[in-house]
């Protein structure tokens, strides 16, 4: 009932009767100062109130029948229409539009605004068209980017074939061959080169298995981020003879963006220590706390120069790590020094 009165109509009645008020008062005012001032014999004090009372009553009529029937009426179909467009445009339904009939086609402020709301319309339909148009480049590109990315990545890991795990075949080749020359004169030195082929062997597989790891699929093909984690981490354990220490909270509430972005860096530090840091031990921590995420990776490998190590530090791995953290609005920060591991340290707002 409170909201009812409170409508245009009513209140437009009531700045009507608030007139009336004021005009019977000051009418009132006026005639009686005349009786006194005056005392003309056609003025008396009843014809005064009865005059007052008149025109209050008939006031009062006309404006009840202007409130509802007329200016009233009018001022709240216009408004109820532009109410009712602005609910359509926040639907997202831009081609409405609002039209009074002929009878309310007085240029007022009211009908100005809502020939301002019909151009809006207009143009945020404009503006939906062109945005799910840049949408659709968008997509070709990111399916282009997605193809150059994939020849570049293949690219990287034929180089790294080549220039590790081909080399080190190449140099078990070699050595192999000349063991079993020195086996029957030297046999200590046969004995000798034979341990330098099973250090090469086994340095060949922690390259390729790092590589391997590599091609692993992108996504978390619908595991969550701890599942997928686990499973990877599982599979490096039966591969290899590095013992993993994994701290996660299970029921982590992330994005699906957020999610993939933490699995890559997760499987490109493991990759990186595989290869470079000859590990015994390593330790990932992964937890949520303040709306940030903590990723938390180190091991207890060989460990480099952060300062000094111009190569180690603009390595892909590390710069794919760190723009992977950045994309996300996180900071990415990597602590090292010779023979006391490496430690990576990753804050992403979520």
């Amino acid at each position: 009932m409170k909201n009812r009165f409170s409508s245009i109509r009513y209140i437009f009645i009531r700045s009507h009767l608030y007139s009336m008020f004021l005009t019977s008062i000051l009418l009132l005012t006026i005639l009686l100062s005349i009786y006194v001032l005056f005392e003309p014999e056609w003025l008396t004090v009843q014809s005064i109130f009865l005059f007052a009372i008149l025109y209050a009553s008939i006031a009062f009529v006309i404006s009840l029948y202007t409130g509802f029937k007329e200016v009233g009426n009018m001022l709240k179909t216009k408004l109820d229409g532009i109410s009712l467009l602005i609910t359509q445009f926040s639907n997202g339904n831009y081609d409405s539009s609002i039209q009074f009939p002929k009878s309310m086609k007085d240029e007022d402020e009211i009908t100005r605004i809502a020939k301002d709301l019909n151009e809006l319309g207009n143009k945020l339909k404009n503006q939906v068209k062109s945005l799910q148009r840049m949408a659709d480049e968008k997509a070709d590109f990111a399916k282009s980017a997605h193809k150059a990315a994939v020849i570049e990545e293949r690219q990287r890991i034929a180089r790294d074939l080549h220039d590790a795990v081909s080399q080190q075949l190449f140099a078990l080749t070699m050595i192999s061959e000349a063991s079993i020359k020195q086996f029957d004169k030297n046999p200590a030195l046969a004995k000798k080169q034979m341990k330098e082929v099973a250090t090469a062997a086994l340095q060949a597989q922690t390259e390729m298995r790092a590589l391997l790891l590599h091609l692993r699929p992108v996504h978390l093909s619908g595991d969550s981020l701890a599942t997928g984690i686990h499973k990877l981490i599982e599979e490096l354990k039966q591969k290899s003879s590095i013992h993993f220490h994994l701290k996660i909270n299970e029921e982590l509430e992330l994005s699906e963006t957020i999610e993939e972005h933490v699995f890559r860096i997760v499987q490109e530090s493991l990759s990186n220590i595989l290869r470079h840091a000859n590990a015994n031990n390593v330790q990932v921590e992964i937890f949520k706390k303040s709306n940030e995420l903590f990723v938390h990776i180190q091991d207890d490998g060989k460990g480099f120069d952060v300062v000094n190590d111009k190569e180690r530090k603009t390595s892909y791995g590390l710069k794919t790590m760190r723009e992977r953290s950045e994309e996300l609005g996180g900071t990415f920060v990597i602590r090292s020094n010779p023979d006391e591991g490496t430690y990576i340290d990753i804050r992403i707002p979520c």
